[in-house]
């Protein structure tokens, strides 16, 4: 499979009262032609961001994209006009925002919500369009096409609404989908419903795909690639197997501590990360995660670690002390 999209040392900054926040701080990750990758961390580590900073959707002029490049198909997205930017947007590339009952529109109905797209992307008619949108929406499983199409989101349950925002990113036929954080706002079990749907839509259409996700079960059953995040840079990266299997970052292994297992006894008590994330406008001059980390080390304060290889493999890490976690954690 050749390399759909890759992200290079993307910096992201925001302009506020408190101080320059450093949201994307040179992060650097790819996506492979049908593929599904996750990008998982804590609230404010810098997933949506990067999705926003992917679609070129960062609000100006408080927000900004500082460095970098996007290489989507061979093209470097910060380097179109606005006007080429809105053809990839929805036709190459769809987007699943977090929450669907602010993104659709209030006062538009779900079939012309659906339509438009098709309409501008693929120059389809009215009539074509409408039968095309009837036909998303039974993909995504919304049944009574027709009737729905005539309908506004208000009408639509929550997870209704996410599956429209499904229908809609993949209208288009897009190579890829930028999914952030697709069942947040849902019930246990129409999450899973949710992801079956996801999983099954790229698998069935060979669209690659990008989860930004706090939830790690999400990314075991559904990602073949894990980028972790913290501070606004990548802290460890590997196959979604070897993630879970040995964890090589502190980080990593207090995400997977705090997830309740059922291959472990009952009464066995979760182990939470302690402390709380950074300010990401006062970010200390070592590793952003030393105050929370128990294998700390002089070095940490410092000197911030790069990525590397502990075993010659793709699984990197970026910590001084991964080779004591290891040792530790497996003993």
């Amino acid at each position: 499979m050749g390399v759909l999209l890759s992200v290079e040392n993307l910096v992201t900054q925001f302009s506020t009262s408190s101080g320059l926040v450093r949201a994307v701080d040179g992060v650097s990750w790819d996506v492979l032609e049908g593929e599904t990758v996750a990008l998982v961390g804590e609230s404010g580590c810098g997933k949506s961001v990067s999705a926003l900073s992917i679609m070129r959707l960062v609000s100006e002029p408080a927000g900004r994209i500082v460095s970098g490049r996007i290489m989507f198909k061979g093209r470097d997205l910060l380097a179109l006009s606005a006007e080429e930017m809105r053809h990839v947007r929805g036709r190459e590339i769809g987007m699943i925002f977090q929450e669907p009952m602010t993104s659709l529109n209030p006062v538009l109905t779900i079939g012309r919500q659906l339509t438009e797209g098709l309409e501008i992307h693929l120059g389809m008619t009215p009539s074509a369009a409408r039968a095309r949108a009837t036909e998303l929406l039974s993909l995504v499983g919304i049944t009574d096409g027709e009737r729905r199409l005539r309908q506004y989101p208000h009408q639509f349950s929550g997870g209704m609404r996410q599956r429209m925002m499904i229908a809609m990113a993949v209208a288009c036929n897009p190579s890829l989908v930028l999914a952030d954080e697709p069942t947040t706002a849902l019930d246990v079990t129409i999450q899973a419903q949710i992801l079956e749907l996801m999983q099954d839509l790229s698998r069935r259409l060979g669209v690659a795909m990008l989860i930004i996700t706090h939830n790690l079960g999400v990314v075991a059953r559904y990602a073949d690639r894990v980028n972790v995040m913290y501070a606004g840079h990548i802290i460890e990266r590997g196959t979604a197997r070897e993630i879970y299997a040995n964890p090589q970052h502190p980080y990593t292994y207090g995400l997977l501590r705090s997830v309740p297992r059922l291959d472990e006894p009952r009464r066995e008590r979760l182990a939470p990360i302690e402390g709380q994330p950074p300010d990401l406008t006062r970010l200390p001059r070592g590793c952003a995660f030393m105050p929370r980390c128990r294998w700390r080390v002089d070095r940490c304060e410092a000197e911030a670690p790069g990525l590397r290889a502990l075993n010659g493999t793709d699984h990197v890490t970026a910590c001084w002390e991964a080779e004591r976690l290891v040792k530790e954690t497996r003993g």
